[in-house]
């Protein structure tokens, strides 16, 4: 570990990549650490500070850094090697300046949390004699794959199936991350999820997203490579422990939501008897094909259930000619929510998600179960997880050229909400939930893992 000569108390720097999914756990973290009395900065980039104007919760200080995009951004790049390229030039240089401006002061900085998309960061820690950690917001099991393929015990292109990898359940094509599954697809993505390892081995910490008794085998199975610590699920603790009085939300939106929206959302809710409603979401960047969109709208229309669905304003114009007209009696949509409001209330029956990671562990952690049904990146095997693992919902099966015809949408739901494994599904979600409460309680497996990376940070 990085030696400091500075006595005083340490100072984490926290610096996520810079989208709602990365950022949302690593705030979550910064929340816990402050709640142990570490002194806690959060760095955003300028573009995003600039436009948001986001404000200090008062526990977490926020400071900004450059990506070389100050103006536009991630759009301003034009594609994603552009963007990462200069991130990683533009970026090294003006994080090296915020850690060296801390020097001399009452509180400079000790450690550097850097999301493991950003491995170069590491190299900055280094240069400036703080301690690193790496951060993934990713499930274990998907973070174990792309371990195994950058260092070549996992051959791309995979020939045969099922894969199987000790500790993780034997995966199928369907199962794998799509830029392993799709290889070429997204070129630029399939380096960058890998690159995540490329100085693994020499970080101090290693830190997952996640809570051992959700993926006690393959955290098992990957700890034999690095020591890893689990300290999730990252989900504010109004929803799960409670203790962290101010921690309601996660607290910073890349995108607008109109309180109106939510405030109606839960009353519609409200209205509704316990278990009945379908929520349906697809996170902030998933952009479905118009004909997958109508086979949606219509599978909801046939199903016997009321639902929400939240559609973004881009996706609106995709949505079938009269559609919400046809179904104002038993669906309301709206163009954002808090989700995590939600998925708390009583009337909700079951999740019709895309998979994400961070919505995945939220429904966990509300006790949610879930119809699955993923898109791209590591949502194929976090669906996998839900169905086959922790056995909290199913996953639909993709039809010809690649949609989920509206037949089998309805079949899904009433599988979940009312089929003859609904209990069993409920039970599940329950027990699952529990778990998760339980780990980041006082004394928890993550709790006990934040404990031991302060103290180590502490006395460093």
């Amino acid at each position: 570990m990085s030696q400091n000569n500075n006595t005083s108390s340490p100072h984490v720097l926290a610096l996520p990549y810079p989208s709602q999914g990365h950022i949302n756990p690593m705030i979550q973290f910064c929340r816990r650490l402050s709640s142990k009395g570490v002194k806690v900065s959060l760095a955003l980039t300028n573009f995003i500070s600039n436009t948001l104007k986001p404000r200090s919760d008062g526990h977490v200080s926020l400071v900004t850094i450059s990506d070389g995009y100050d103006e536009g951004g991630f759009t301003e790049a034009g594609s994603v090697d552009t963007y990462l390229d200069r991130l990683k030039t533009i970026g090294s240089s003006s994080l090296g300046q915020v850690i060296e401006d801390h020097v001399g002061t009452s509180h400079p900085i000790t450690c550097l949390v850097y999301d493991a998309f950003l491995p170069w960061a590491l190299d900055i820690a280094r240069v400036k004699g703080v301690c690193g950690a790496a951060f993934f917001t990713q499930a274990c099991l998907v973070n174990y794959v792309y371990y195994l393929v950058y260092h070549k015990r996992l051959d791309l292109p995979i020939v045969k199936t099922p894969v199987e990898i000790r500790g993780l359940p034997l995966l199928e094509m369907r199962d794998l991350p799509s830029f392993v599954d799709s290889l070429g697809s997204y070129p630029g993505y399939l380096k960058l999820v890998l690159e995540q390892n490329c100085n693994l081995d020499k970080a101090d910490f290693v830190l997952v997203n996640t809570c051992y008794e959700l993926e006690k085998e393959v955290t098992d199975a990957m700890s034999k490579e690095c020591p890893l610590l689990t300290i999730g699920p990252t989900v504010p603790s109004f929803y799960l422990d409670k203790r962290i009085d101010f921690d309601k939300d996660y607290g910073l939106n890349l995108y607008h939501i109109d309180a109106n929206h939510t405030t109606a959302c839960i009353t519609w809710l409200n209205s509704k008897p316990p278990r009945s409603v379908v929520y349906v979401s697809f996170g902030s960047m998933a952009c479905l094909p118009v004909e997958q969109m109508e086979e949606l709208a219509l599978g909801l229309k046939q199903s016997a259930f009321d639902f929400l669905w939240v559609v973004r304003q881009c996706e609106m114009d995709k949505l079938p000619m009269g559609f919400i007209d046809e179904v104002v009696n038993k669906g309301l949509i709206v163009t954002w929510t808090e989700q995590l409001e939600v998925l708390a209330n009583e009337s909700i029956g079951c999740f019709f998600t895309h998979c994400g990671w961070n919505s995945t562990l939220e429904a966990l952690a509300l006790g949610v179960p879930m119809v699955g049904m993923p898109q791209w990146t590591d949502q194929p095997t976090d669906a996998k997880l839900v169905e086959d693992v922790w056995k909290v919902g199913v996953r639909v099966k993709v039809g010809e050229n690649g949609v989920v015809k509206r037949e089998e949408i309805v079949k899904c739901i009433i599988e979940v909400m009312e089929g003859d494994t609904r209990l069993n599904f409920a039970e599940n979600a329950k027990y699952w939930k529990d778990l998760a409460r339980n780990a980041v309680c006082e004394d928890g497996s993550s709790d006990k893992n934040i404990n031991q990376f302060v103290s180590k940070i502490s006395s460093s």
